[in-house]
């Protein structure tokens, strides 16, 4: 990362805990109808996103007919239906999860997964086999290796390892990801840990856009083969910074 960018990074903090405090500030002015519409809104979109980046081909518009109508889509495959379904549910269990006050844990994260694969498979169970990453550079550990690479990752973010909120997140969705501990539905499992690790430090959740899952992959990459998290704290920041901005902007003054 060249000066320029870490000064842009460091401003985007600033600027960032700055909004994050004048949310909570005036979060109360923001009528009860219009946060409850923003928040559905976004569980659309992000679960929409979410599952679009793995293959679910359901747009936009069947998603929310999914979700919001209570309607099945004709002609998708019911794992695709599914997807998204369980998708939705287990952003759910996060935010419970959340209100109850509990840190994120190995156990909250099988349950996550499980409820990611309902109807799919039985989910909340490691891998007892290689998995490549489709298009990455990066290979998961074998089984014996992502075992002991697994532990360690949970006592790490249990820690904190001193960083700030936004750093936190991203390191616990890229390592997340480059450990790979169940067969499938990793990617999706990451996106939620690390809207976990957000919401429960008071920032808001935050939605990758399809549209930018090539850069959204290379920054993780980035990390998994160098060691380099920067690019995709810039990702995470840029986009937390857009949702505060948002939902501040719906709030009277």
């Amino acid at each position: 990362m060249t000066l320029h960018e870490r000064k842009n990074l460091y401003m985007n903090y600033l600027d960032l805990f700055d909004m994050k405090e004048l949310l909570y500030k005036s979060k109360n002015k923001l009528p009860k109808e219009a946060l409850e519409s923003f928040e559905k809104s976004f569980e659309i979109e992000y679960t929409h996103n979410s599952t679009a980046i793995e293959g679910n081909t359901l747009t936009l518009i069947e998603t929310k007919i999914i979700l919001e109508d209570n309607i099945s889509v004709g002609g998708k495959s019911l794992r695709e239906i599914y997807e998204v379904i369980n998708h939705n549910k287990a952003f759910l269990l996060v935010k419970q999860s959340i209100k109850e006050n509990k840190l994120l844990s190995e156990q909250i994260t099988k349950d996550i997964h499980a409820i990611l694969m309902e109807n799919i498979f039985t989910g909340g169970n490691y891998r007892n086999c290689e998995v490549r990453i489709t298009g990455a550079k990066h290979k998961p550990p074998i089984p014996k290796e992502m075992y002991i690479q697994i532990k360690d990752f949970f006592a790490k973010i249990s820690s904190k390892m001193n960083l700030n909120p936004i750093e936190l997140a991203a390191y616990t969705h890229a390592e997340f990801v480059k450990i790979h501990p169940f067969e499938d539905g990793n990617g999706r499992t990451a996106r939620l840990l690390m809207n976990y690790q957000l919401m429960f430090n008071g920032f808001l959740p935050v939605s990758i856009n399809k549209e930018t899952r090539l850069k959204y992959f290379e920054a993780l990459d980035e990390y998994a083969t160098q060691g380099n998290l920067n690019l995709f704290i810039e990702i995470i920041a840029d986009l937390e910074l857009q949702q505060l901005k948002d939902y501040i902007s719906l709030i009277p003054m």
